[in-house]
């Protein structure tokens, strides 16, 4: 079961600008949330009892007495899974380094309740059902969509991917219902991924997404959506924690493909490890 903290984090880019100020305060300063009343909270947070409700209800709470129990609990039981800092003007190097560290470990703990099992078996079983996979992602998720190419070419399946969105297009427009194409957008709403997704879909081929936002336009275009969610910092760059959250959500589509057929996937793998050894002294 998730716990409340992570809850909040994995649903923050779910959240209206308002239920945001609300979160970023309780993710802020747990320990005084929990002795709030939801006036006090409402208060501290320049909003309304109402955005509050709508907040919880986002979590499903339909009483801000329990959240407060179920987060009173959580501190005691977890109190260093509660730390959320922010960077700030006055840091050094070292708290820099320990924030970002912190950031990103929590983010990656807060994986195994964002993504459940179900998700990452049907997203596996397209992949190894699939005659050829195409990854594409743009900007920073093309090094995600590079990164899973070479993890699963290695183990013989048939994959690609382009950096260019025309020949992209070219490709997916000759697609098949037995190809898979795998796209990777923080947001869900990059014009070349949502062309790339349509054009293949036209031609029946299946769509795997991977990115922040599950209502966004490239999560309600697949057949399987897998939240990379993180509440990334103000200072962080676009998708920061989240783009390490997407290569161990990689990391562990691959070794859940290899285990589905070890001693076939092993054996490739030793061809391309002899193969990449040729280029080396």
């Amino acid at each position: 079961m998730a716990s409340l903290l992570s809850d909040i984090r994995t649903k923050y880019n779910t959240l209206s600008k308002n239920q945001k100020v609300i979160a970023d305060y309780i993710l802020e300063n747990p320990d005084s949330t929990s002795l709030l009343s939801i006036t006090e909270l409402a208060g501290k947070c320049s909003t309304s009892e109402t955005t509050v409700m709508r907040f919880l209800k986002k979590l499903d709470y339909d009483s801000y007495q329990i959240f407060r129990v179920h987060l009173a609990k959580e501190l005691i039981d977890s109190p260093r899974e509660t730390i959320n800092e922010e960077v700030s003007a006055d840091d050094d190097t070292s708290a820099i380094k320990r924030k970002v560290i912190a950031h990103t470990t929590t983010a990656i703990k807060d994986l195994e309740y964002a993504l459940d099992q179900e998700t990452i078996d049907q997203a596996v079983a397209l992949i190894l059902s699939s005659r050829r996979i195409y990854f594409f992602g743009v900007g920073a998720s093309l090094a995600i969509a590079v990164d899973a190419t070479h993890k699963f070419a290695k183990i013989g399946l048939d994959v690609c991917h382009f950096q260019d969105s025309h020949l992209t297009n070219i490709v997916a427009s000759h697609m098949t219902p037995e190809d898979l194409i795998f796209t990777i957008s923080h947001t869900g709403e990059s014009m070349e991924v949502l062309n790339a997704i349509s054009i293949a879909k036209k031609q029946g081929a299946k769509v795997i997404a991977m990115g922040s936002f599950g209502n966004s336009t490239m999560a309600r275009a697949a057949d399987v959506f897998l939240s990379s969610s993180t509440n990334d910092k103000r200072y962080h760059s676009e998708a920061m924690a989240s783009r390490i959250v997407q290569l161990v959500i990689v990391d562990i589509l691959y070794l859940t493909a290899f285990m589905h057929n070890e001693p076939e996937h092993y054996t490739a793998l030793n061809d391309s490890r002899i193969a990449v050894s040729l280029n080396k002294t």
